[in-house]
């Protein structure tokens, strides 16, 4: 496994989050666990993780879990795992300016705000991992999912784009893609869907109570889906290992999909993406 690291990770109230925070933490790296509620903060730190608060769409609140990352650490920070985000449902048509904005304000605008502030201190150190949590999602668009896949394809652009820029500085990107994964992704989405859709005069109406079906599903909703130790893994790997992967894939059809977009017509991957 190599030396123990300090790694900074963001959503950790639940899911994959969590999961790497926990399995980290076990395998002896000092895990600086970040989620947005207090109380989630608490049950953490009653855990035994070192935890802060930290919102990605309020920018007081990055600047200050970042000042206590620093207090901390003494401004060392090995690695940052940028996972916390949410998916807001909801055919294109159907989402507002302001709905959309707040899709980007977690998912793209405060992941960029806090990276931005921890790259100072990995320059200064001479090393550093900075470890993006995208999907499936970043890399073909399917029907429903618009916010949340515009907000991934713009994080994708980010971080290749950051990681030419720092070519040479032993700051290493790294890109992690999964499928479908057992968490609350679902279950929140499907809040945020009751709260910000006006699903009962959309002309979508009909797709939607399909929707509704899959997001209210116990488990899984779909064939191939894997728990979040699958994500963990391939962090672990771009965690430790000597030369990280730009890309990880996780669960069978990221890797079909990844395949089917090199190969095959734009036109055919819509038939196939529409199927979903």
């Amino acid at each position: 496994m190599g030396l123990s690291k300090t790694i900074l990770i963001t959503g950790c109230s639940t899911g994959i989050g969590y999961s790497a925070a926990l399995h980290l933490k076990e395998r002896g790296h000092h895990v600086i666990a970040t989620a947005r509620s207090l109380d989630d903060v608490q049950r953490l730190t009653n855990e035994g993780f070192t935890a802060l608060q930290l919102d990605l769409a309020d920018s007081p609140s990055i600047h200050r879990a970042v000042k206590e990352v620093v207090a901390l650490t003494d401004g060392k920070i090995d690695a940052l795992f940028n996972n916390g985000a949410f998916g807001q449902p909801g055919a294109v048509e159907d989402l507002t300016r302001d709905v959309l904005r707040f899709q980007f304000e977690t998912n793209l605008f405060g992941t960029h705000e806090l990276t931005n502030l921890i790259i100072p201190l990995m320059r200064k150190q001479g090393h550093g991992r900075i470890i993006y949590n995208s999907s499936i999602l970043g890399l073909v668009a399917m029907r429903y999912r618009g916010a949340y896949n515009a907000s991934k394809f713009a994080l994708e652009g980010l971080a290749d784009t950051l990681r030419l820029e720092l070519d040479g500085t032993s700051i290493y990107i790294s890109l992690i893609e999964p499928g479908p994964i057992l968490s609350n992704f679902r279950t929140n989405s499907y809040t945020l869907y009751k709260k910000n859709i006006a699903f009962e005069q959309s002309f979508h109406k009909p797709a939607y109570e399909a929707m509704e079906a899959r997001l209210q599903k116990e488990g899984a909703a779909v064939a191939f889906t894997l728990p979040a130790k699958a994500v963990v893994d391939k962090v672990i790997h771009a965690l430790e290992a000597k030369q990280p992967k730009i890309r990880y894939y996780v669960t069978f059809p990221t890797y079909l999909f990844a395949f089917l977009k090199r190969i095959l017509p734009m036109s055919w991957l819509d038939v196939l993406a529409k199927k979903v």
